[in-house]
């Protein structure tokens, strides 16, 4: 009884930390550190390369090209390249349309994946700084230059985004991925005060043209590749809040955990090609902070899983674990009904169905990108999410 307590207690407190603990140390730690000064923006604005890398969007990549055409940064000092991964629809015609006003088009013959298409790029792009976004968000027309300007800090390899989410219907739509994404931002931010954060925004972060240029396997992620291999430099990766990304939320459950689970497990083959970068005796603040942000996130459905073991041996001869556990039933009651809700619902899932079903498909998600990054299971060609669109950018 004795060893199921204590393997509870570890278990829980596994949990608290990462997602109360660590957050509260960043804070205590961010209020005894200087306080950054703003940057000023360059006097002369630094060639960007901005980079969509594509398959199958004809439904959005012409929005999506508009509203690039029309952010706020110099046209001359821009290159804007979609890079298509052997799309089959009307996606490549589209873009060749907007040849006229400067956007390059390069197309894969074959399709490989992201991460191999963004390799591919890079013999292509002219820019100091290469931008990366996504075709089914939108960026704030202000969100290029707030990037580029945190490049005046020596300092600063990589810059990330502010993903605001957003939706076209009911604000109640997907509930539980607003909550997370507003939770994401808000670490993010902290960690940027204390040393840098452990990984980008893969709808839109900004990066130095040298740190691109380095390849990375295909079945790796790149976005939070980049903080990682900024960060063996001896740069910074930071996030910035002025640098707005509406991304639109999953059209359901189902898909936002198909992407999850993609994600994740190529998050966990990256951190294992990088894994040196978890060594506190040689990169101290930040390897604590990549163990506590991204392992220690990830490890927290297996602690919960054999947290409900303890709870079970403990259950017959304990009043309140048997309480637990009827409210554990509960909560898996209610994310069951947001799971199965129907998709078509033009309401949305009701919020205390909501954040369950996304809680908790999101940390079986996490189980299953462990399966597949341990199995070696290929993720490298993606099927991009199907967001809903929306008119919402300000």
């Amino acid at each position: 009884m004795v060893v199921s307590v204590m393997v509870l207690l570890g278990c829980l407190g596994l949990c608290v930390y990462t997602y109360v603990g660590y957050p509260v140390l960043l804070q205590l730690l961010g209020s005894l550190g200087r306080r950054r000064r703003a940057q000023s923006p360059p006097r002369e604005w630094p060639l960007v390369s901005i980079t969509i890398p594509v398959h199958n969007e004809a439904e959005v990549i012409a929005s999506t090209l508009e509203r690039i055409l029309e952010v706020d940064y110099p046209v001359e000092r821009r290159q804007i390249l979609v890079v298509s991964d052997a799309s089959s629809d009307q996606t490549d015609d589209i873009v060749s349309r907007f040849a006229p006003r400067g956007v390059e088009l390069l197309r894969l013959p074959e399709r490989r994946g992201k991460t191999t298409a963004e390799n591919v790029a890079r013999a292509h792009l002219r820019g100091d700084i290469i931008v990366n976004t996504d075709a089914s968000v939108r960026i704030h027309p202000q969100a290029l230059k707030a990037l580029v300007t945190r490049f005046a800090d020596p300092t600063v390899g990589v810059a990330s985004g502010r993903d605001v989410s957003v939706t076209h219907g009911d604000p109640r739509a997907n509930a539980g991925e607003s909550a997370y994404v507003g939770y994401e931002m808000w670490v993010r931010d902290l960690e940027t005060r204390v040393s840098g954060i452990v990984g980008a925004s893969g709808c839109l972060y900004a990066v130095r043209a040298e740190l691109h240029r380095q390849a990375v396997p295909g079945d790796l992620s790149r976005d939070f590749g980049a903080a990682l291999l900024a960060r063996r430099r001896g740069l910074r990766a930071v996030s910035v809040p002025e640098a707005v990304c509406f991304v639109p939320r999953g059209a359901s459950l189902r898909q936002e955990y198909r992407r999850k689970v993609r994600t994740m497990a190529r998050g966990l083959r990256t951190l294992w090609a990088l894994r040196a970068l978890l060594n506190p005796l040689r990169y101290g603040l930040f390897a604590w902070m990549l163990w506590s942000h991204k392992l220690c996130r990830w490890l927290v459905p297996w602690a919960a899983l054999v947290a409900l073991g303890a709870v079970g041996t403990l259950a017959p001869d304990t009043p309140w674990t048997r309480v637990v556990l009827g409210a554990t039933v509960g909560v898996v009651a209610l994310a069951g009904v947001g799971w199965w809700w129907p998709t078509k619902q033009r309401r949305g899932i009701p919020g205390m169905f909501a954040l369950p079903a996304y809680a908790v498909s999101g940390n079986i998600a996490a189980l299953h990108a462990w399966l597949l990054a341990v199995s070696g299971v290929g993720t490298a060609v993606w099927e991009p999410t199907r967001r809903e669109t929306t008119a919402e950018t300000a």
